[in-house]
C-alpha cells in the first residue's frame, strides 16, 4: 500500500509538472481587429518561449457580452477601451496586478496613471489613445465637412453613402454630442429626442460595421463613415482621397488599455507580455502599425516622424476638446440599450 501511494504520487506530480510545463509556454489574446503587427508577436514569442494565439472582436460591446457568455477563463489579456475598464472590473471580471509584479511600471506616461476608469492601473496598462470621429471622401463630397451634420443630415452628395461603426457607446456619444445634451441623460424628452435622431437618420446610412470602417472607404463603397483616427490615416495611406473631420460639436476621445483578466490560465506570462508592452521600442511598434499615440514614456524615439504630422493626429486650434464616453447608472444604461437595439434591427 505503501509503494502504491508513493507511486501515485510520484506519477500526480510529474502530471502536474507537466501541465504547468505546458501552461508557461502559452498566452491567449483577445484582442481588437487589425492593431497588434504580427512581427510583434513573434518578438514576444521568440524573446519568452512562449506560444501566442489571438481572437478578435469588433466594439468594447461585444468583448463584454463574449466574456460574460462563457468565455471568462479562456483569455489571459483584453484590450478595452478606457469606460469599459470600469465596466468590466465593476463586473469582477479583471484581476488585480500586484505591486512589483511589472518591472517597467514606471515607464507609463503620468497622465495615463491615476486615470478616473482605473486609479492607479490596478488591473491595466496604457496600450494606444485616439479619437472617433468621420471621415469624407474629398472626391464626392468638397463642401465643411467639420460639423456632425455630415452624419445626421447629410447634404444629398452623402446621404445613402455612410457607414457607421458597429459601436453602441461611439454612436450614441456622436449623437448627443450632435444635440447638445449630456451623455447619460435622465431627461426623458432629451432621451426620446436622441432616440428619434437616431431612427430618423438611420434612412441615410447604407452600413454598420467596425471592421468593414475603413475598407468601405478605400474602396468607395462609401463616402462618409466614422472612423479612429489611425484607420483614416492608414485608408488615407493606401490611396483614399479622405479627410478626417473634427466637427464643431464634439468628437470621441479614447483610451485603449490592456487587461489582465480574471482566471487567466496563463497568468504569469500575461504579466510578462503587458511588462513587454512597455518598453517603449515594443509599444512603438503598435503605434507605427496601427497610427494611434502610445501611452508609455520614451516610445517618441522609436516612433515614425510622419506621425507627428498627420492631419488625423492634429485637431485644428479651433476645434473643441474631445469627450470620452461615460459609464452611465443602470436605469440610463437599460434605455441606451433598448434604443440602440432598435436603431439595430
Amino acid at each position: 500500500m505503501i509503494r502504491k501511494s508513493l507511486t501515485t504520487s510520484i506519477l500526480l506530480g510529474l502530471a502536474l509538472a507537466t501541465s504547468n510545463a505546458q501552461a508557461e509556454g502559452k498566452l491567449s489574446l483577445y484582442h481588437w481587429f487589425e492593431y497588434m503587427p504580427q512581427e510583434l508577436l513573434d518578438k514576444f514569442s521568440e524573446e519568452f518561449d512562449v506560444e501566442v494565439t489571438m481572437d478578435t472582436y469588433d466594439s468594447n460591446e461585444a468583448l463584454l457580452a463574449s466574456l460574460k457568455a462563457g468565455k471568462l477563463g479562456s483569455y489571459d489579456l483584453a484590450v478595452p477601451g478606457d469606460y469599459m475598464v470600469e465596466i468590466m472590473a465593476n463586473e469582477g471580471l479583471l484581476d488585480t496586478i500586484g505591486e512589483g509584479e511589472l518591472a517597467n511600471a514606471g515607464n507609463m506616461e503620468a497622465q495615463w496613471v491615476d486615470v478616473p476608469f482605473d486609479q492607479g492601473r490596478k488591473h491595466s496598462i496604457p496600450y494606444q489613445w485616439g479619437s472617433t470621429s468621420f471621415s469624407v471622401n474629398r472626391d464626392v463630397f468638397k463642401g465643411d465637412i467639420n460639423t456632425t451634420d455630415i452624419l445626421f443630415n447629410p447634404p444629398a452628395e452623402l446621404a445613402g453613402k455612410i457607414n457607421m461603426l458597429d459601436s453602441q457607446g461611439e454612436v450614441l456619444l456622436m449623437a448627443s454630442l450632435h444635440l447638445g445634451i449630456p451623455q447619460c441623460s435622465t431627461d426623458r424628452d432629451q432621451l426620446k429626442a436622441l432616440d428619434d435622431l437616431l431612427q430618423s437618420s438611420k434612412q441615410h446610412w447604407a452600413s454598420f460595421g467596425s471592421d468593414i470602417a475603413k475598407d468601405v472607404m478605400v474602396s468607395g463603397d462609401a463616402a462618409a463613415g466614422m472612423l479612429y483616427n489611425g484607420f483614416s490615416a492608414k485608408g488615407r495611406a493606401e490611396g483614399a482621397n479622405i479627410e478626417y473631420a473634427y466637427p464643431k460639436q464634439g468628437y470621441v476621445v479614447w483610451m485603449d488599455n490592456v487587461v489582465l483578466l480574471k482566471d487567466a490560465p496563463n497568468r504569469d506570462n500575461a504579466i510578462k507580455f503587458m511588462d513587454f508592452m512597455l518598453v517603449p521600442e515594443n509599444i512603438a511598434a503598435v503605434t507605427n502599425y496601427a497610427r494611434y499615440a502610445a501611452g508609455v514614456t520614451g516610445a517618441g524615439e522609436f516612433t515614425d516622424p510622419e506621425l507627428a504630422s498627420q492631419p488625423e493626429s492634429a485637431p485644428p486650434a479651433d476645434a473643441p476638446a474631445g469627450a470620452f464616453i461615460a459609464v452611465c447608472d443602470q436605469a440610463t444604461q437599460e434605455v441606451y440599450d433598448q434604443i440602440w437595439t432598435r436603431l439595430r434591427k
